[in-house]
């Protein structure tokens, strides 16, 4: 049985969501992702007026004359949502988390997903893969898959994108549209260094990580590059990216300790010192900027949201951008 209020505020994303969908975005989720994989569906000879890009060597070298390859538009596709649960998706300095700002997100796209009959899949990971819901079709399903994003109590707090990319190869054979719902903030990066070596714990294996300290933005996508543009390959990989105002700029609030959501580790901050928070806030936009780079380098498509921002219009932008983009090829 699921509780009053856990229904309550799901049918409240779903209504919001689809106001949305109907509002802003009107039908741009086909004309972006529709039909862009194309399946292999026979060979046949070449006729005068055929593209010569589209010759099948291998079997023209066969039959001692030309043969194309003819392709068909994927006419299914399937969405696969990999959802970011780590510690410090809880966190939101107004009134929404970015958890919960990933549900909504979640919901948005799942919910245009089904409008076309797509299937919608779902991965929630932390430093492990924590959930999987394989790709269905329905009203229903998607209503599972937004419950999961909202309300599903992780095991672990870390995060390894890696995990959650290896195991979606594994799982998704097929291409598909797969949407990475998170704030792209890891662990701090683990370094050997030469004390550790003579370390009998590192020795053993064990790793010393940097102190986060002013590195709230450590760069997930930098740790997890290669194997994003190895799923890009195979997928068409879009990364939604959720950060809050005050990740990138810290208040002016005086002394403060802060608790890293992932690791535990508590840092004093003197947030009254105006020199410190334009240093970090250069650090951040450093940072910031490089993962866009980095996205960039991938050939992933990307989108940068905010938890104090509404979501409709950046959401509407995006899908315009990446459509006049695929329409000149």
């Amino acid at each position: 049985m699921i509780p009053r209020e856990m229904l309550k505020k799901i049918r409240q994303i779903e209504i919001r969501t689809n106001r949305i969908i109907t509002e802003t975005l009107a039908g741009q989720y086909q004309s972006v992702f529709k039909g862009q994989g194309m399946n292999f569906d026979e060979v046949r000879e070449y006729q005068p007026g055929d593209d010569v890009r589209a010759i099948d060597w291998n079997v023209t070298a066969r039959m001692n004359h030309p043969f194309i390859k003819k392709f068909v538009e994927e006419r299914e596709l399937t969405l696969m949502l990999v959802v970011d649960v780590s510690g410090s998706g809880r966190f939101g300095s107004r009134n929404q988390s970015k958890r919960e700002l990933a549900a909504e997100i979640a919901s948005v796209l799942a919910f245009s997903a089904i409008r076309n009959n797509d299937k919608v899949g779902l991965i929630l990971f932390s430093d492990e893969v924590e959930k999987f819901i394989p790709p269905r079709k329905g009203r229903s399903h998607v209503l599972r898959v937004i419950r999961e994003v909202l309300f599903f109590t992780p095991k672990r707090s870390g995060t390894d994108l890696n995990r959650a990319l290896e195991f979606l190869l594994r799982i998704q054979s097929r291409k598909a549209v797969t949407v990475i719902v998170s704030d792209f903030i890891g662990s701090p990066a683990v370094v050997t260094t030469p004390s550790s070596r003579n370390n009998p714990l590192a020795r053993r294996g064990a790793s010393t990580r940097l102190r986060p300290q002013m590195m709230l933005l450590e760069s997930l996508a930098q740790a997890s590059f290669t194997k994003l543009r190895q799923v890009n390959r195979r997928h068409d990989v879009v990364a939604v990216q959720i950060t809050d105002r005050f990740e990138l700029e810290l208040p002016a609030l005086g002394r403060l300790v802060l608790r890293d959501a992932e690791t535990g580790e508590i840092v004093e901050i003197n947030t009254g010192d105006a020199r410190r928070r334009d240093a970090f806030a250069l650090c951040q936009a450093k940072a910031q900027a490089e993962t866009e780079r980095l996205f960039r380098s991938a050939g992933i498509d990307s989108i940068h949201l905010h938890t104090d921002q509404p979501y409709g219009a950046a959401l509407a932008k995006f899908f315009e951008t990446r459509e006049k983009r695929r329409s000149r090829g």
